[in-house]
């Protein structure tokens, strides 16, 4: 298993990766579902405490998936064997979404997500093979396997409040593993590779959002009654998607990731990206809910489900991104017009001032544009990578 060039011209992702994300395609799509259930029944904390959790599993797999491909993607069977392995495990994790909402029982996605690490485990192990990176490869498979020991513990002898601190503790020491491991010796990665995956599972969750438009359309159909409002809410919800999408793919990208820091700050920054794209979609449905009298919450309250994913999304992006890429200008039309959006509950029609101040928020992005990268800066260099 010889390490990719980092340099390599034309780096693209793999019709391997694009097969395995379709997998996460699920998980998001159930996590999403479960966690409009939970809001419409107004049970906000218990809903957004589950997808905190749920959501974890799915980002963390994913990323580290990710990370170790742009590295050692040999592509030859026994990666593709050991992928599949850990598709396999992401459709276990996914089938148990609904429990830990609805039991609060964990255990079938704790399942998954050691099914899906242990197979990373020994693709670890196999990276171990190459003489320059042994000791930072077997430095993840061995911190690796051991908080995946940690996890099994945790689902079998801890429940209520000392499981959810427990979680947060355990999901600290998976993060610390790439940091400890790096110290080995940095593995190469590709910068443009990289990003365009991260890009890839932005556009499968504001997928779920476009799905919350069509529901719209599809409601209206069959519900005279609130056909102007549904239909109203679908075009809002295409109009913001487009403009999130349009935020997202703004910036290049790749520059973000030059130095190890930055690395750590782009990578980990994008579960709240990630997530807050995903609750996006299940607010559309909340407050599809609201104008059909299915929901338990009131109008303001379902409009922060909206406006709150949209606004954590926007500064995420302008955070990582944009803004050492952009002129005075854009870094306050894009954090101020993320702010205002909070404001959208006082307006009757659900998410229009949102739309209004995306739609400008857009506008001052195709007018200013991003600077060019400064003289003598490498924007392809990969020191160092977080995961």
């Amino acid at each position: 298993m010889r390490p990719r060039d980092p340099q390599e011209p034309h780096r693209a992702a793999s019709p391997l990766e694009l097969f395995f994300d379709l997998v996460f395609v699920v998980a998001v799509s159930i996590a999403a579902v479960q966690l409009h259930h939970a809001l419409t029944e107004n049970h906000l904390a218990d809903g957004l405490l589950s997808y905190a959790l749920v959501f974890f599993a799915i980002w963390w797999a994913w990323m580290n998936f990710t990370w170790f491909a742009t590295s050692f993607d040999t592509d030859d069977w026994l990666y593709r064997a050991l992928t599949v392995v850990q598709m396999a495990g992401v459709l276990v994790l996914a089938a148990g979404i609904e429990s830990a909402f609805v039991d609060k029982n964990f255990a079938i996605v704790v399942l998954g997500y050691v099914v899906m690490r242990v197979a990373m485990v020994t693709q670890w192990v196999r990276a171990s093979r190459s003489s320059e990176y042994k000791k930072t490869a077997l430095s993840y498979a061995i911190g690796i396997a051991g908080v995946q020991v940690l996890w099994i513990l945790w689902m079998v002898l801890l429940d209520g409040t000392a499981a959810v601190i427990m979680f947060f503790v355990l999901a600290a020491a998976e993060m610390s593993v790439p940091v400890i491991a790096e110290r080995s010796g940095s593995t190469p990665w590709h910068p443009h590779h990289i990003t365009e995956r991260y890009g890839l599972f932005t556009l499968i969750l504001l997928g779920e959002s476009l799905l919350a438009s069509a529901n719209a359309i599809i409601e209206a159909l069959h519900d005279e009654t609130a056909l102007a409002p549904l239909i109203s809410i679908s075009v809002l919800t295409l109009v913001v998607t487009a403009s999130l999408w349009w935020i997202y793919f703004w910036p290049p990208h790749h520059r973000a990731i030059g130095k190890f820091g930055n690395s750590l700050i782009y990578g980990y920054a994008h579960y709240f990206i990630f997530a807050a794209a995903g609750a996006f979609s299940a607010g559309i449905e909340v407050e599809i809910d609201v104008l059909t009298e299915h929901s338990k919450l009131g109008d303001v309250a379902a409009s922060f489900t909206v406006t709150v994913p949209i606004a954590i999304f926007v500064l995420g992006v302008w955070l990582i991104a944009i803004r050492s890429n952009a002129d005075r200008v854009v870094n306050i039309a894009v954090p101020v017009g993320a702010l205002l959006v909070l404001f959208d509950p006082i307006i009757p029609i659900p998410i229009t001032l949102t739309a209004a101040v995306m739609i400008l928020v857009v506008g001052v992005l195709v007018a200013r544009g991003p600077r060019p990268p400064a003289l003598g800066r490498s924007a392809g260099s990969t020191p160092q990578r977080p995961a």
